[in-house]
């Protein structure tokens, strides 16, 4: 990776190593350039102050932090030249030495409530946080205290915008903190980018989603989930070829919703459902007699794969055992519905007008605004969860290329 050139606010970053200042907060817009240049500050103030020294780069999970902060850093032309970088996988320790000096970066994730735990122990110089907005206080505020015994420590946080109730951003950035600089980032501060991959960028999101990762504003998720679904989406005839799968949201009093979907390698469409309500039916179901349905569903099509609620573990196995080929679906809320706003925005998600009960739901999906995070009301939602079970699990992989660009020119 080639660093010809920085924007003026990644020069910021590279500025804060020699301030006087203890934190930089640098939020905003999705690919603006803020990561690279921050692990890249980090790493370079550490070598210059200090020698056999422990220091933490964290991200949401170990994985992502490689992914998101190693492979990116190790890859900077130049940077090997000036430093010698080795990491080791087993320990989760990247170790780098810059003539007779040596420092160790530890690797952590912090994804839940209990992961402060694992950070726990260890002395710090500096941490550096990545999407510090994805960790939980508890790991965030464990990870500040391990670096009080040292006079002069730093602290690096980067993150995407969430709600303006997010803890961080109350703490940090509202409360705007002493010795703290804040830079706010715009798809526009990263020099690398050609007007292409801009605009690229910005059709890739939508609704509240838009607002934080483009805008890089810090607002609230309100009003519905899905504005952009509208008669467009719609349609009144049926694909002739394609693949079909069937997308499932397993319920006993709450709705059960299911549907048969056949992706044709530009347009997946939901060509036919089946949605009961044991509550409003005042009769429960089993899991065979849910089989049943889904059998009925699929009728003579050649189904490859059943998407189903990951913990529907007994109904996944009758399904098991009648022959289908089953798939736990990925149940990231957030992920699944920003994926699926993009694939209706993108007209990739069609609707049969006889699914009447996915476009009731899709007409009543919302925003739970009293939520400090990101929730989805949790009504008329049976639906809409299997079909971002099926966007997310299956469609995802197959409409657009790893840079999110379609596979097929519309």
């Amino acid at each position: 990776m080639q660093i010809k050139t920085l924007s003026a606010k990644q020069r910021k970053i590279m500025e804060f190593i020699s301030s006087d200042d203890m934190a930089l907060i640098c939020d905003g817009s999705v690919r603006s350039g803020k990561t690279t240049v921050m692990s890249m500050a980090f790493v370079l103030w550490a070598m210059q102050n200090y020698d056999r020294t422990n220091f933490a780069i964290c991200g949401k999970t170990v994985q992502a932090a490689e992914r998101n902060i190693l492979k990116p850093l190790m890859e900077i032309e130049g940077l090997g030249v000036a430093l010698s970088m080795h990491y080791k996988v087993s320990t989760r320790i990247l170790t780098v030495r810059c003539g007779d000096r040596t420092n160790w970066f530890y690797l952590f994730g912090g994804k839940d409530e209990s992961s402060y735990m694992l950070i726990q122990g260890i002395t710090l110089a500096g941490v550096l946080f990545d999407e510090v907005a994805l960790m939980p206080r508890s790991f965030v505020e464990q990870a500040l205290s391990r670096a009080i015994s040292f006079e002069h420590p730093k602290y690096f946080f980067n993150c995407n915008p969430e709600s303006p109730q997010h803890w961080f951003y109350k703490e940090w950035i509202e409360n705007k903190r002493e010795n703290t600089q804040h830079i706010h980032f715009l798809l526009k501060d990263n020099p690398i980018l050609t007007p292409q991959m801009i605009e690229r960028t910005k059709a890739m999101y939508s609704g509240v989603f838009y607002d934080r990762y483009i805008r890089g504003l810090w607002v609230v998720a309100e009003g519905l989930i899905y504005p952009m679904f509208d008669e467009s989406c719609i349609v009144d005839e049926l694909p002739e070829t394609g693949e079909y799968y069937v997308s499932c949201d397993y319920g006993t009093l709450n709705p059960f919703s299911a549907g048969l979907w056949r992706w044709d390698g530009k347009t997946a469409t939901r060509i036919r459902e089946y949605y009961y309500s044991g509550r409003e039916s005042q009769k429960n179901k089993t899991d065979e007699e849910y089989a049943d349905e889904i059998e009925k569903l699929i009728g003579e099509a050649n189904v490859k794969s059943i998407i189903v609620d990951p913990s529907a573990a007994s109904f996944i196995e009758v399904l098991r055992r009648r022959g289908y080929m089953v798939r736990k679906a990925n149940n990231d809320v957030t992920n699944g519905i920003m994926t699926t706003a993009r694939f209706l925005q993108d007209g990739v998600i069609k609707i049969h007008r006889d699914c009447k009960d996915c476009i009731r739901e899709f007409g009543l999906y919302r925003w739970d605004e009293k939520s400090a995070d990101d929730r989805p009301i949790k009504e008329n939602d049976h639906a809409m969860d299997e079909t971002r079970y099926f966007a997310y699990t299956v469609l995802k992989n197959k409409a657009y290329r790893r840079d999110y660009t379609p596979i097929w020119n519309r």
